[in-house]
């Protein structure tokens, strides 16, 4: 939202008697002290009412203002502006006077959005100001028309299919044909689209269709977090199934061993990818779906959450010709986002990039992409073996899982060639011993690799935050976690505090209260960055421990996940929970 000019609202305060002067000095004394802007604070300190501030906002910036909170906007109304655009924007459509609409929304300045939806509707657009709360509310009844036909499916009775058992071998093309036929009856369609559009509105990362006892629980993954959307009525997981697995092309009559498959849909112009994973269990058969958005915004590494000091080291890394740069952490960490993204900086006319990858998530342009294939042997071995024989610059492997492509990948990056992969440890310090694992010897390790980077994802706080200081509990966890003046002393550092102790660092929290949606949104990176200098060569080499290596990189700059985390804390951005939350391993 755009800020006020401070000019231009302190005059119009005072020249309306809205508040005194003393009042004002003291609240942008505040503003001063606390780095926020000066109407945050008069908001935050009950100078000014919220909807008043509102009104204020609209009447500097010359726009009117319109009051929309607890309005009910018909459907025809809101379907002219595309529900993916209202929330990307924060502008919802609320009257249609002949060929004019009327759209409230929070900066109707966006003079680029105005002329968008113009091309778009052919409508006279007529902006208005309202309030975020009135925005959450309308874009919230979007939402209703897909509620209602949900209640309207649901109360139909669906026709119940006679589950074999495993013993009945021959009916089983009666069955194949009972599945095909309820994969296509309208109610379980509509069920499944509505599953799918819901996800890809809410931004949901995975879906799970998990059958229970009684029911069908739907969960969505939002920020990394699962969340409970709705429950289903246990007749309809058959037909759910049976849909899924028909438009993934999997087999409709195998019920007895896992699967997995894919999917494409279109969404304007965007077009979103489905891996699907079906599993059994004891109540039938599980859906996990992961959403891939083929067009990706392409980050930055400010956006991952990576600057200053640390990012110098992945560039150092990533200038280089030859040698290994390792990324680790568990699944869902944000591995292959960081991956494509040091792709998407190397992808340069002079250079061959190629990779092998299991899946593709996303495609990237001049760039050789491969698909693992185990069941015809194209594996990571395979595949790599093969790309150089293909004239590579640099490679990117998905991951190492085994000793061949390990082998591989290291013979690679000492014949001259840039290698980016992933490895699956907690820290960055323990890529070393994973790979001596493996049969890489220290010699070899010393040679080849450059930078590991350790990573989690954190959820990022929303502008509903308040002041937080650490509580007795958490001051505990972090000193059972790194050392409390060290930890201080790189918050200094890092310009994230000027405090004298812990206990005086301001944090942040949310606002609103457990369950709100808008407590965060989006996610960030937190990082060790390990970069092999000649020093820690040195040790790799005499194949010291990984307390003795990760010492002596903290010694030379390396700041600890956990340390990088309460960085971003103190800064706002996220919140002590969250990094205690990601970062619990180390307990």
């Amino acid at each position: 939202m755009q800020k006020v000019p401070e000019d231009k609202l302190k005059s119009f305060l005072l020249e309306f008697g809205l508040i005194s002067p003393e009042d004002l000095k003291k609240a942008e004394k505040k503003a001063l002290k606390q780095k926020k802007p000066l109407e945050e604070i008069l908001v935050q300190e009950s100078y000014l009412k919220e909807d008043e501030f509102y009104h204020i906002r609209a009447y500097i910036f010359g726009f009117p203002f319109i009051n929309l909170e607890g309005k009910k906007i018909p459907q025809e109304i809101l379907q002219i502006i595309p529900q993916y655009i209202a929330k990307r924007y924060k502008i919802v459509p609320y009257r249609k006077q002949g060929n004019n609409l009327e759209v409230a929304m929070l900066n109707p300045e966006d003079l680029e959005i105005v002329e968008f939806l113009k091309k778009k509707t052919k409508l006279n657009i007529l902006p208005r100001f309202t309030t975020p709360k009135a925005i959450e509310e309308i874009i919230a009844q979007y939402e209703a028309p897909f509620k209602k036909e949900l209640e309207k499916i649901l109360k139909e009775k669906p026709v119940e299919i006679k589950i074999l058992k495993e013993k009945e071998q021959k009916p089983l093309e009666k069955e194949k044909k009972e599945l095909e036929k309820k994969a296509v009856e309208l109610p379980v369609v509509k069920v499944v689209d509505t599953i799918l559009k819901q996800a890809i509105l809410k931004e949901a990362s995975d879906i799970h269709i998990q059958p229970q006892e009684k029911e069908v629980l739907v969960r969505y993954r939002i920020d990394g977090i699962l969340r409970d959307i709705m429950i289903l009525p246990k007749e309809f997981h058959p037909g759910i199934v049976a849909r899924i697995k028909v438009i993934s092309s999997l087999k409709l009559d195998e019920h007895r061993l896992p699967q997995d498959g894919r999917f494409k849909i279109e969404k304007g112009k965007e077009k979103i990818s489905f891996r699907v994973s079906v599993l059994p269990t004891m109540y039938g058969e599980k859906i996990v779906m992961r959403l891939l958005f083929e067009k990706k915004k392409k980050l930055s590494f400010e956006e991952l959450g990576l600057y200053g000091k640390s990012l110098e080291r992945v560039f150092r890394g990533l200038k280089r010709p030859n040698g290994m740069i390792l990324i680790t952490g568990p699944t869902g960490s944000g591995k292959t986002t960081t991956l494509y993204t040091m792709l998407q900086f190397l992808n340069t006319p002079g250079v061959n990039i190629s990779t092998v990858e299991d899946p593709i998530e996303y495609t990237l342009p001049r760039i050789t992409q491969t698909q693992v294939n185990p069941k015809i042997g194209l594996t990571f071995a395979s595949g790599l073996r093969a790309l150089l024989r293909q004239d590579p610059d640099i490679i990117m492997v998905g991951e190492i899982r085994d000793k061949e492509t390990a082998s591989l990948a290291v013979n690679a990056a000492l014949t001259g060639h840039l290698v980016l992969s992933t490895l699956h440890t907690t820290s960055a310090v323990g890529a070393i011993p994973r790979l001596i694992d493996l049969g890489i010897e220290p010699f070899l390790l010393g040679s080849t690799l450059r930078v590991i980077i350790a990573q989690r994802l954190v959820r990022k706080l929303t502008s509903k935050k308040r002041e937080h200081f650490l509580s007795n509990e958490e001051t505990s966890a972090i000193q059972r976690k790194c050392d409390p003046q060290r930890l201080l002393e790189i918050m200094r550092k890092e310009k994230a505090t000027r405090a004298n102790s812990l206990k005086e660092v301001k944090f942040a929290e949310p606002l609103l209260p457990e369950g709100s949606p808008e407590r965060y949104k989006g996610r960030t990176g937190i990082f060790e960055i390990l970069e092999v200098s000649r020093k820690i060569r040195n040790l790799i080499l005499k194949e010291a421990s990984p307390d003795e290596i990760q010492k002596t990189a903290q010694e030379e700059g390396m700041y600890l996940m956990i340390e990088d985390g309460f960085v971003k804390a103190a800064k706002g951005i996220t919140t002590i929970e969250e990094v205690l939350r990601v970062t619990a391993f180390e307990e």
